[in-house]
């Protein structure tokens, strides 16, 4: 997990130099063990390095003899097969990122579809006189990229490194910022600064005198209706695709450990890290002692018991969330107001205190297996009560928002719902794929990626993993939801692995008390956020007075929204540098 930057010119004359660094300098926490630069013909890229295998001789820019060069943020798990798959290729190193090198030798722009794992790769062909950028089907590892005036391409980990080396304009694009605003999230390959892109999950960019001049797209999703399977088959293939999954995720040369939370998908990861584990697993789970949500403590504990693992149980109070959002907005660049940023931050902070460098988590498992319980609502015609994901935003109804704010808001996700209807989709799995095609990346992911590379630690997360998916996508709907329950086949199967799960309670979501935090210092908090300027361009001061004051869950929402919108503007629009907690970052 690092940090990758650069700018392919028009000329070689034409490379601004400093622009690089600014971008390099950027992204120094993501890679706090070294920063080195590459300079060749019109390219010049620069890798920060947080190392996790091959300590010794994986340090970046990679070559091959050819003059091919590569610099890369992410884990390619493959990599043995890969190797043996190019047996004479003369590797020069352990790590796991060189084998994309010889790939691309042997395949060209479709290098990308042999492997398996998480990745944003630049690589520079100065003999061809291409770029290529590409990133992983799932979108697990962010990479972004401006084209230039007059010609050149920029591209980045992180949106905030191209606005500090002058490639895109501080401000916010109105479509996006109402997804932001409805949604807590943004979709498709514009960001919400104007002129920075995302390269789309399983895509790879090939420029050539700095404009792009190929796109290819290999997808994360089985193509496919769902398969006729019996329940005992398809539990084993299930055991056997995450047994063989977690066993690929643990490659590292540094300590590694879970982030727990009592539920479903962490525990099967869990499972199988403990059968797998000689040691025990080291595990973090967070709760908040002083406030009302749901307290998951108990049930991680007896699954860390039953696992043998080494619990650690982190605290996420009410002092934390005022003192620590601003840092949690500064790190959100491409903003996901989601509030589970907050936990992830803490959790991030206390592995990384603890000498874990890798942590494994469980996001996916709710978008392959069908866990949400508005897929059970897309799953009927609308004459039976089916409704449209997404189909109310955060903002309805309350009076918040001036005239005009929030229009064309949903027309990213409905395009998604019209990509994700193909090949004999069921409507679940047309449900699963349209999360897996912008909330999972541009959201979980994000909020996944930010918060813990800002501590100087690698997420992974085994159920996004081809092999997983091949087992999961395609399985008939009624293995994935029976009885008003999702992940009916992973709760059977881990009913049966891991007993002390209790796979088949009724669980909370998780939740987290921001609402009961904000509503504490409403008043207070509610005139600093009204007069922000990025909030009273697009809501009523008074309104958003009223509505700090007032206590519910929609409400609450609302506010954490609006209050999240009133730090990132700040950041990363006006450019301030959010110094101190919620109240002296907003000029209290």
């Amino acid at each position: 997990m690092c940090g990758i930057s650069g700018v392919m010119a028009t000329a070689p004359e034409s490379v601004p130099e400093g622009a690089v660094a600014a971008m390099g300098a950027a992204l120094a926490h993501r890679g706090p063990d070294g920063m080195r630069g590459y300079r060749e013909d019109a390219v010049a890229m620069t890798h920060n390095r947080l190392a996790i295998v091959d300590l010794e001789t994986g340090d970046q820019p990679l070559r091959e003899p050819g003059g091919i060069a590569l610099i890369a943020n992410g884990e390619i798990y493959n990599d043995p097969d890969l190797r043996a798959a190019l047996a004479g290729a003369p590797f020069a190193t352990r790590s796991d990122c060189e084998a994309p090198l010889y790939l691309y030798r042997r395949d060209g722009a479709g290098f990308a579809s042999a492997l398996r794992g998480m990745w944003a790769i630049a690589l520079h062909d100065p003999k061809a006189g291409r770029l290529v950028l590409s990133r992983d089907p799932f979108g697990i590892k962010p990479l972004y990229y401006a084209e230039l005036a007059g010609g050149g391409l920029a591209f980045a980990s992180e949106p905030q490194a191209l606005l500090a080396g002058g490639f895109a304009r501080r401000d916010a694009d109105p479509r996006a910022l109402a997804e932001l605003l409805q949604m807590q999230f943004t979709t498709g390959r514009r960001t919400i600064f104007p002129g920075i892109h995302r390269v789309l999950p399983g895509e790879t960019l090939v420029a050539a005198a700095g404009a792009i001049v190929e796109r290819h797209r290999h997808a994360a999703l089985p193509q496919g209706g769902p398969v006729a399977a019996d329940e005992a088959v398809a539990s084993a293939s299930i055991d056997a695709a995450l047994a063989d999954s977690v066993r690929a995720h643990r490659r590292a040369d540094v300590p590694y450990g879970l982030f727990l939370s009592g539920g479903i998908d962490s525990s099967a990861v869990l499972a199988l890290m403990a059968r797998l584990e000689e040691r025990p697993v080291r595990a973090f789970t967070a709760f908040f002692p002083d406030a009302a949500a749901s307290d998951e403590r108990a049930a991680a504990a007896a699954v860390a018991a039953s696992c043998g693992a080494a619990l650690e149980e982190v605290a996420v109070t009410r002092a934390d969330f005022f003192a620590e959002l601003p840092a949690i907005a500064a790190a959100m660049d491409d903003p996901a107001a989601d509030y589970a940023t907050v936990p992830t931050w803490i959790l991030a902070r206390a592995a990384r205190r603890a000498g874990i460098k890798v942590v494994l988590s469980g996001e996916g498992g709710d978008e392959l297996f069908g866990g949400y319980g508005r897929y059970r609502s897309a799953m009927r015609p609308w004459w039976l009560g089916g409704r449209a994901m997404r189909r109310r935003g955060t903002m309805d109804g309350l009076g918040i928002l001036r005239d005009g704010v929030a229009g064309g808001w949903r027309d990213g996700i409905a395009a998604a719902e019209r990509d994700a209807r193909v090949g004999g989709r069921s409507r679940l799995q047309a449900a699963q794929a349209v999360d897996c095609a912008d909330w999972l990346p541009n959201d979980l992911l994000a909020k996944l990626d930010r918060c813990l590379m800002a501590h100087g630690v690698e997420g992974r997360t085994p159920f996004l993993d081809p092999v997983v998916a091949a087992a999961a996508f395609r399985l008939p709907d009624r293995l994935k939801i029976q009885d008003g329950r999702g992940k009916w086949i992973l709760r059977r199967w881990l009913s049966a692995t891991l007993p002390a799960a209790d796979a088949f309670a009724r669980k909370r979501g998780f939740t987290v008390p921001v609402g009961d935090w904000i509503l504490g210092a409403g008043a207070r908090l509610g005139q600093l956020v009204a007069r922000q300027p990025g909030v009273a361009a697009v809501a009523h001061p008074a309104a958003v007075e009223r509505l700090f004051a007032r206590g519910g869950r929609r409400e609450g929402f609302a506010a954490w929204t609006l209050l999240f919108l009133a730090l990132w503007h700040r950041r990363h629009v006006m450019g301030d540098p959010l110094a101190g907690g919620v109240f002296d970052a907003l000029g209290a």
